[in-house]
């Protein structure tokens, strides 16, 4: 049986070059946003991702996999443009660094109005979702108008900064149009390393992400410190910490931000949206960093399903 569409996810799709010691390159399915389509459905959430794939040998392994993975492909046509593709160099602790080619490239090739009508034909539909570099300054004109019809049509907005200023030609103008997506969002996502990005002041990354949530009209935030772990609050004044008891056995960090927001969501919509005290809050954050912590287990983005991701929580209690 198939699941109902709640979620529809607009961003890159890519293949990600992973270097290794000795000069060769492997390509892995990736980008942000492919890589949170395909964690939410594997954690059992009916989910579209809108944007079209290649026709290339690249953009048919991409297609491959979402439909192994369950989600729905809005623009089943492949077409011509190529695959867009990443180079990554992992340092010591499997921290990625990236560097992206990304001009006239397939999941470019949308607009307003073709994510508006695609989102206007799903249902079922109660969240949408985007970030990473779906939020250049030069796809500006496609995205913004999507997120502002989405938000005017009661649908939640999930908007993931996960910043990469080193590959954007305009920092500036980069930094301008996050914010413009950030104003939308119900729930945002940063990391440390995206407030410094950003340059929102504040003493401490708790501080300054809550001086974010209180810039915007935002209902969550999440913040994620990496192996330090991540906090959970929302806009009513509930807060919750947690990270793992012992440290994991890393094999890279290659899709765990991914994997850890799709833990949320799936969490969310399977307790029917409620944000509404602390305790809630809690059980979200124990199921997003149960999902990062298996992805970051394993080569490459393997997000687990939903039974995977609650056999860790319960058996791994976090610390609170």
């Amino acid at each position: 049986m198939t699941n109902p569409i709640r979620v529809a996810l607009a961003g890159e799709a890519l293949i990600d070059l992973i270097a290794s010691p000795d000069g060769s390159f492997t390509p892995c399915l990736g980008g942000a946003v492919y890589n949170l389509a395909r964690a939410l459905s594997r954690q059992g959430i009916g989910a579209a991702y809108l944007n079209p794939l290649s026709s290339d040998r690249f953009g048919r392994l991409l297609a491959q996999q979402l439909h192994s993975d369950g989600v729905q492909l809005a623009q089943a046509t492949p077409i011509s443009e190529v695959t867009s593709l990443a180079v990554v160099n992992l340092d010591e602790t499997g921290h990625p660094d990236y560097a992206f080619y990304r001009e006239g490239v397939a999941d470019r090739q949308i607009s307003a109005h073709t994510l508006q009508a695609a989102c206007a034909a799903l249902h079922d539909l109660e969240i949408v979702c985007t970030g990473a570099l779906a939020l250049d300054a030069r796809d500006q004109h496609h995205y913004l108008p999507w997120l502002k019809s989405q938000k005017e049509a009661g649908h939640w907005v999930v908007v993931d900064a996960n910043l990469r200023p080193s590959v954007m030609p305009d920092l500036t103008s980069y930094q301008d149009v996050i914010r413009q997506s950030l104003a939308f969002a119900d729930i945002i996502k940063v990391s440390d390393e995206d407030l410094v990005h950003l340059g929102i002041q504040g003493t401490t990354p708790l501080e300054g992400a809550q001086l974010l949530l209180d810039s915007t009209s935002a209902k969550l935030m999440v913040l994620t410190l990496g192996e330090q772990g991540a906090w959970l609050f929302s806009s009513q004044g509930h807060r919750c910490f947690g990270r793992e008891v012992a440290p994991l056995t890393i094999a890279d960090t290659v899709g765990a931000g991914d994997s850890f927001l799709a833990g949320l969501l799936a969490a969310l919509l399977k307790q029917h949206l409620d944000i509404s005290s602390e305790q809630a809050i809690q059980q979200l954050l124990r199921h997003a960093i149960a999902s990062a912590s298996l992805c970051v287990q394993e080569k490459g983005c393997v997000p687990p399903t939903w039974d995977q991701a609650h056999a860790w929580r319960v058996a791994h209690p976090l610390i609170f």
